[in-house]
């Protein structure tokens, strides 16, 4: 297990660590602030620098075997580090912030349109959540316009945490059809932005959504019979 220094501070950029493990999929610590892939948020890049020698750059972080296992990818040829060795994580942070930006919208964008989530990806400047809505209930400029009325409200944005009976006696917490929120550690992480949208995430977002910066409603696509496709990016 990896401590997820993240989880609690998703503005932490750096911390120390020693190594617990190395082998063909990539190192493990003891303790991380790099995210790893899931919940359509990329994982992290960034460095791991070592007290002595020279830096090891991080291509991608990924999830373990087991729970709360993080892998990060080195670039390959990099230098090998051995289990036990004192490292500085320090992560991608203004790719880190644009991934926690985008997310947030994401959430926001649940409030706005009324439909179930079939589908969603956080990218770098740009996401997409899908929705099992009717194609004509859609407006693009309508879309934008109440997107970007709740990001300059500045609504905080805070993680709470509930138990898995909690979560069962409230279905109505979880938005997203293809994936269910991880149950069976005794609690859920939900992530709130206050007056706005509460549901089950375990990424990493702004602390207020004044953060995002305006957006743009690029594109809405038809996906399916009833499944529609928003397509959002920063718009500055």
């Amino acid at each position: 297990m990896t401590e997820l220094l993240f989880r609690d501070d998703g503005y932490l950029r750096s911390c120390g660590a020693h190594v617990t493990g190395v082998n063909e999929r990539g190192i493990r610590l003891d303790r991380t602030v790099f995210y790893p892939m899931g919940g359509g948020q990329p994982g992290d890049t960034g460095w791991l620098r070592p007290a002595s020698g020279e830096p090891i750059a991080i291509v991608d972080t990924v999830k373990g075997a087991g729970p709360d296992e993080v892998v990060h990818v080195p670039a390959p040829g990099a230098p090998a580090l051995a289990p036990g060795a004192a490292v500085t994580a320090e992560i991608d942070w203004p790719r880190r912030h644009r991934l926690m930006r985008m997310h947030t919208c994401l959430h926001l964008l649940c409030a706005v349109v009324p439909g179930a989530v079939t589908g969603g990806q956080v990218a770098d400047g740009r996401g997409r959540l899908d929705f099992d809505v009717p194609g004509s209930s859609l407006d693009k400029e309508a879309i934008a316009e109440r997107l970007n009325a709740l990001i300059a409200a500045g609504h905080p944005v805070e993680p709470r945490w509930i138990t898995d009976a909690e979560l069962a006696g409230a279905p109505d917490l979880v938005r997203t059809m293809s994936v269910q929120p991880p149950s069976g550690a005794g609690r859920v992480r939900l992530m709130e932005v206050a007056g706005v949208d509460l549901q089950p995430c375990g990424g990493t977002h702004v602390r207020n959504t004044a953060e995002i910066g305006r957006v743009a409603v690029t594109k809405i696509e038809n996906k399916g019979r009833q499944n529609r496709r928003i397509n959002l990016a920063f718009a500055e």
